[in-house]
């Protein structure tokens, strides 16, 4: 489960992304209540949301073709710091009691900037950190160190908040990005896994385009993912209106859903960490998996049992993310990677913002739990066309038999299948 913390490399990489990942996440609950402090507004806090993620949705294609062209440890340690840098404004600004909204939106629109190449240059560097073989491991792993931070970097904040203000929480923040700083200046240069990047050059937004295009296996991988992330994963919408609406019960059962699905996140990453290896039939069945416990979850007649679904539900979720993101990674030509991880990127972190007000418009109109069901029909509809169209592709068909007397379901080549039916 542990394999690829082996490479000392990897394991300063490792070290300083629990360290700043916790901060980051104290830095987002900071900053939307104090966009809610100072404004008063809800649809503030959407805007700044917005504006986080609206960089990636802007310019995150070329965000790849940079990082295919620059070496990966010194552009982070320049993203890694520009993100350091807006965390430490924000606290002076916010601890001087000289903030304004407005500097809260431009801090946000910053960070998202950096990520527009901080994010395809962590998902390929990892390659670099540990080679093909532990690839799937250590992507694993990031999601699990994540979902960590997910639990409690939110807890943290809210403590530092309430006990000594949002203004501490950003300085926290901007002091946790020593840690991986620090973790890049340690690497052995040696050690790393050499890529070849590709030289400056023009047409290399299309040529990356037409790469994917290409490649079957790939553009339908990265649908199956719009779909399910445009769709299945709008839980801000639904878990708080099933919280309140449905079960009425307060803010404490929104935490509590949160919790629960961080926790299925957290066990489905380390089980991808164990699996070790990134199969496209693990991929669809997550898939199905997801959307099915979605609609089941619509259907659950009492708070407990929504409750307890969503450990499942985060679980599979969590095995649709890293089993693409690392089949994505081991099936790209390095050169490539960069801007394929762009576009998988901008396709995964843009569906939400995209869906979200579909998914607000069906819960809006017919309730909320029709919206959660329609989001698991889609998500389970999408991952069994997109595996009927795999296995075309593939030239495979559907085999059910008998193995040692137990019965056995999968997909075989036709031309196997044709032997085994003569025999």
């Amino acid at each position: 489960m542990f394999s690829s913390l082996k490479s000392r490399n990897y394991r300063l990489f490792f070290a300083g992304q629990v360290v700043s990942n916790t901060g980051t996440w104290m830095q987002r609950i900071a900053q939307d209540w104090l966009v809610l402090s100072l404004t008063g507004s809800s649809t503030a806090v959407g805007v700044t949301t917005a504006l986080q993620f609206l960089p990636m949705l802007l310019f995150g294609l070329y965000g790849g073709v940079l990082v295919d062209r620059l070496p990966k440890r010194p552009t982070l340690l320049v993203t890694q710091s520009a993100m350091a840098v807006t965390g430490l404004a924000l606290a002076f600004l916010t601890l001087s009691g000289h903030v304004e909204v407005w500097h809260v939106y431009l801090a946000a629109f910053a960070v998202g900037l950096a990520t527009v190449v901080d994010n395809p240059a962590r998902q390929t560097f990892v390659s670099e950190m540990v080679g093909p073989d532990q690839l799937q491991n250590a992507v694993s792993l990031n999601s699990a160190n994540f979902q960590s931070a997910r639990l409690i970097g939110p807890a943290v904040a809210g403590l530092m908040i309430t006990g000594v203000g949002t203004g501490w929480a950003f300085l926290a923040n901007g002091l946790s990005f020593v840690a991986p700083i620090t973790g890049l200046l340690l690497m052995r240069s040696r050690e790393l896994h050499a890529v070849e990047r590709a030289p400056r050059g023009k047409g290399q937004l299309r040529e990356g385009l037409h790469y994917v295009a290409g490649r079957p296996d790939l553009i339908w991988t990265i649908v199956l993912v719009g779909f399910v992330s445009t769709f299945g994963f709008n839980f801000p919408v639904y878990l708080s209106a099933f919280a309140d609406d449905v079960f009425h019960a307060g803010a404490g059962s929104y935490s509590l859903f949160n919790t629960l699905m961080a926790v299925g996140s957290l066990a489905g990453a380390l089980l991808a960490a164990r699996r070790g290896t990134a199969r496209m039939r693990v991929l669809v069945a997550g898939a199905v998996a997801f959307g099915t416990l979605e609609i089941v979850a619509a259907l659950a007649p009492s708070l407990w049992l929504f409750a307890l679904l969503m450990v499942p539900i985060g679980m599979f979720g969590m095995t649709v993310n890293v089993t693409a993101n690392s089949s994505v990674q081991l099936s790209t030509d390095p050169a490539m990677r960069g801007r394929v991880m762009s576009l998988y990127m901008m396709v995964f972190m843009g569906g939400a913002p995209l869906g979200a007000p579909i998914a607000g418009w069906i819960t809006d109109a017919y309730g909320v739990r029709a919206g959660l069901a329609a989001g698991g029909v889609i998500a389970a509809s999408a991952a069994v066309t997109i595996g009927l169209c795999l296995a075309r592709v593939g030239n495979l068909r559907l085999s059910v038999g008998w193995h040692h007397g137990h019965p056995r379901v999968g997909l075989v080549p036709r031309e196997r299948e044709r032997l085994a039916t003569a025999a």
